[in-house]
């Protein structure tokens, strides 16, 4: 997004501009400048209000100063650096991420970072949903339809997620029962929709976790919090989408039919534009 010369040049748009009330059955979906930028897909909505406060957005012919401008997305048609922003394609990717990458977009300390795995797809908007830690590796999914991920990371549908654990230790039934029953940790109650075994050896063993929640750490946390370690961490599954073979580190589209089972278990999301 580069400079234009030919930017408007007539005098800003500084007001606020409330919701407009609407009679039933009009079309028009309503947000603030910034965020109606991030729903487009054209970027994040910090970097809209970059832009808006150096003067490189404009709407009906005027410059917008205000990032509390409300904007109608399916009427109004915003610009930047003179050019019109249009929706993007909806995308859909599954990485399967590799341990020592950072979930964010940019990391000031200069750690690789799971953006690096998606160079391919610079053209897109996109942003992770949810997060897996640096030292957490498994299917991770990114897109620019703020509505599906927002869907998906609302602890109100109750997606579930699938993790394979390696813990340092065999897993006995008094360990299985305490993580099933819950742990208190941090001020917080986290608890399993499952646990199970999958298989163990002489000093170690490999459980399977199964989420309807995704507080930060959690099962890292209610594992520590009954003194065990954690070697290993792997999302396996989110909803009934599998990781499957998936190499690490390499990046897939989603199929169709996979959004759309995705999206069967939020019923009540649709695309947020």
């Amino acid at each position: 997004m580069k400079n234009s010369r030919n930017r408007p040049t007539s005098r800003p748009l500084t007001g606020k501009s409330p919701p407009a009330k609407r009679s039933p059955g009009e079309s028009g979906k309503r947000a603030t400048l910034p965020r109606a930028l991030s729903k487009l897909g054209f970027c994040s909505r910090g970097e809209a209000e970059k832009l808006i406060a150096e003067g490189r957005v404009s709407l009906k012919g005027r410059v917008v100063t205000s990032k509390e401008t409300w904007v109608d997305i399916e009427t109004d048609t915003i610009f930047v650096d003179g050019k019109p922003v249009a929706a993007e394609k909806p995308v859909y990717l599954m990485l399967n991420k590799p341990r020592g990458l950072v979930t964010t977009r940019h990391d000031p300390e200069g750690r690789p970072i799971v953006f690096d795995c998606l160079k391919d797809h610079a053209h897109a908007h996109l942003s992770a949903v949810g997060r897996l830690d640096k030292a957490s590796e498994g299917l991770l999914l990114f897109t620019n339809d703020t509505g599906f991920a927002n869907a998906l990371m609302d602890p109100a549908t109750h997606v579930l997620k699938t993790y394979h654990v390696q813990i340092n230790r065999v897993a006995d039934a008094a360990l299985i029962n305490a993580m099933r029953a819950g742990v208190q940790e941090g001020g917080e109650f986290l608890s399993a929709k499952r646990v199970s075994l999958l298989r163990e050896g002489e000093r170690n063993s490999w459980l399977e976790i199964v989420l309807h929640e995704g507080k930060n750490r959690q099962i890292r946390r209610m594992l520590d919090a009954n003194g065990v370690e954690v070697l290993r961490l792997i999302r396996v599954a989110i909803g009934g989408l599998e990781l499957g073979d998936l190499e690490k580190g390499v990046v897939r589209a989603l199929t169709e039919a996979e959004v759309a089972g995705l999206r069967q278990k939020t019923p009540n999301q649709q695309r947020d534009l």
